[in-house]
């Protein structure tokens, strides 16, 4: 398999620049959960935030809208890495990771409502749990746009297979946890072992592609005619020919 420039700029040029992304990503989404508990933070940490630091949890906002924005040009830089494996797969989870995308975006403007409204505290409890229940059913696209990723990387060979494999099990543990904020919302302990992977996997991949890049499967060179070699100078059919005429 090989692949050319894409657009403007080499493979592996691209791949650092997504890899750069993928990790501003990951690390303007834990900004976002410190600032304000949007992400990993429960519907009582996020009451709370609204209602004790409303400036800050604006702020918080904002940097949750840009980490959506930069989740989704990651995906679609790996999209025009991965299609030359397969383009319909890549296609699929660039579509799964924007509707993930535009779920989490939708869900945070319930709290935006909420910052706005004339009694701030009599909305934002339910503006926190509106935001939770939708953050959790985006769970469903960002867990399931794992599969058709991991076994793109798998594929590839141009990124390490461990990587691949990584994505598919970090893909299971979103499922875990999709089903456990919908079923079992009392128990969130379910889902740490889930996080676990989905740190190796996740980072796994930005650090590789920021550090490494990609690089293209080399293809074999022709072998060039031997020079001398009186049989490359006798036209195809000559010698049976003249074995006729003998």
């Amino acid at each position: 398999m090989s692949f050319g420039t894409t657009g403007r700029f080499a493979p592996r040029t691209l791949a650092r620049i997504t890899g750069g992304l993928y990790v501003l990503y990951i690390l303007v989404s834990v900004l976002a959960n410190a600032v304000s508990h949007i992400g990993l933070g429960d519907a009582q940490q996020i009451y709370v935030s609204i209602t004790t630091h409303p400036w800050l949890f604006r702020l918080g906002l904002l940097i949750a809208f840009v980490s959506a924005f930069l989740f989704l040009m990651t995906a679609w830089g790996l999209y025009v890495l991965l299609q030359t494996v397969n383009r319909d797969l890549a296609l699929l989870f660039l579509l799964l990771n924007a509707v993930g995308v535009a779920i989490q975006c939708a869900s945070l403007l319930q709290l935006i409502s909420a910052i706005q409204a004339p009694e701030v505290a009599a909305t934002a409890q339910l503006a926190a749990n509106v935001y939770r229940s939708g953050f959790a059913a985006a769970q469903l696209f960002y867990g399931t746009w794992l599969f058709p990723l991991g076994y793109l990387v798998i594929k590839s060979k141009f990124l390490p297979r461990l990587l691949g494999i990584l994505l598919i099990l970090d893909g299971f543990a979103e499922m875990i946890w999709f089903t456990q904020a919908l079923l079992l919302p009392a128990y969130p302990a379910i889902k740490v072992p889930g996080l676990v992977v989905s740190l190796l996997a996740e980072v796994g991949l930005a650090l590789w592609l920021l550090i490494k890049g990609v690089s293209s499967p080399t293809t074999a060179a022709p072998v060039p005619p031997v020079p001398g070699d009186a049989r490359s100078d006798v036209p195809a059919g000559v010698g049976i020919t003249r074995l006729g005429q003998r």
